[in-house]
């Protein structure tokens, strides 16, 4: 028997929308068709999010929490051909095409097939090795929680202030803050997650009992990590307006800094989302007017190399070995293996 279906009208493209009344949200009761409805009332600002960029799907091919979650990146089979792809390049060095998010019925048809997150690098397809966005990742540690992360955000807000940058803030959809800044696409994945880590270590200096950019877990403590490593190549977080792969449906939700000290992350999800974008729009929408140089953060850390014996910082464990790099081992570990070589 044929599965049911209703038929969507995304933008120009008719998609057939299979199974329709599938619950992919428990706890509100969501279903696949609700998941399509939401991202054709956000569909400005989840286009702008993901325009031309490889990215990533988190498929939910039975719902949220009731199977298998997969991780696709590689387009999936039976895409019809209007849908845009991009070659892009692993650290490991193979290669896929990845879905290319031009207009919102591609987003529509990745529904269909089961997409609840979209996930994009921060490259566009034009030059998929030159990031063109720097990404400051807020994530609250064991011990802190999206408070935190606020207070975070405000020392962030005042470093790029003095750098005469412009910030871009939403919540992560679940306990941490992503800031996005529009940078100009010079140079590649290596100088700008140095970037990243030189503005980290700025941010930690000013609030050292609050921030770290420790990367083993062991010396970060009840901080706020600010993960610098989610600028390397093919790392990739939730787009603005994404949904979540909770329960309860929460989105990852652009704010305006004026609003981020009393937003709570549950307060934007699938049911409320909508309602506040037809009321604001995308409060993101300025966001590829401006793009700066990140030259000055490259100076930060060759100071904090020459002054300060702060270097480069281990990569994720499946990166190749990076020029630079410490020695990518627990420091637990590393000790442990240095008493017993003495003993």
């Amino acid at each position: 028997m044929a599965s049911p279906f209703v038929e969507v009208q995304a933008g120009s493209r008719t998609i057939r929308v299979t199974n329709p009344d599938r619950v992919y949200f428990p706890a509100i009761g969501a279903t696949k068709l609700d998941v399509a409805n939401y991202y054709l009332s956000v569909s400005d600002g989840i286009v702008r999010a993901l325009y031309e960029r490889p990215c990533m799907l988190h498929r939910f091919p039975e719902g949220v929490g009731a199977g298998e979650k997969i991780y696709q990146k590689r387009l999936p089979k039976g895409a019809p051909d209007w849908v845009q792809t991009v070659e892009v390049s692993f650290p490991s060095g193979r290669t896929a095409d990845e879905l290319c998010v031009t207009e919102i019925g591609s987003v529509i048809w990745a529904v269909q097939m089961s997409t609840v997150e979209f996930h994009p690098w921060h490259t566009r397809r034009a030059a998929v090795e030159s990031p063109d966005e720097l990404r400051i990742d807020l994530d609250p540690q064991p011990g802190t929680d999206f408070a935190d992360a606020k207070r975070a955000a405000v020392v962030v807000h005042e470093v790029l202030d003095e750098l005469g940058w412009v910030g871009w803030p939403k919540t992560s959809g679940n306990r941490g803050i992503h800031i996005y800044v529009r940078i100009e696409p010079t140079h590649g994945f290596k100088e700008v997650r140095r970037a990243a880590l030189a503005f980290g270590r700025e941010v930690e200096r000013r609030i050292p009992d609050l921030v770290t950019t420790a990367w083993w877990k062991e010396e970060r403590g009840e901080k706020v990590f600010l993960d610098f490593n989610q600028n390397a190549k093919d790392r990739t977080i939730a787009a603005a307006y994404s949904v979540r792969g909770f329960p309860h449906g929460p989105v990852s939700a652009p704010v305006t800094w004026g609003e981020l000290p009393d937003a709570e992350t549950n307060d934007f999800t699938i049911a409320t989302m909508p309602a506040r974008f037809a009321e604001f729009g995308d409060v993101h929408a300025g966001i590829d007017d401006v793009r700066v140089d990140i030259a000055p953060l490259l100076e930060w850390f060759e100071r904090d190399e020459r002054d300060h014996g702060l270097g480069e910082a281990p990569y994720p464990p499946n990166y190749p070995k990076m020029d630079g790099e410490p020695m990518r081992v627990q420091p637990s570990r590393a000790r442990h293996r240095d008493e017993a070589s003495d003993a």
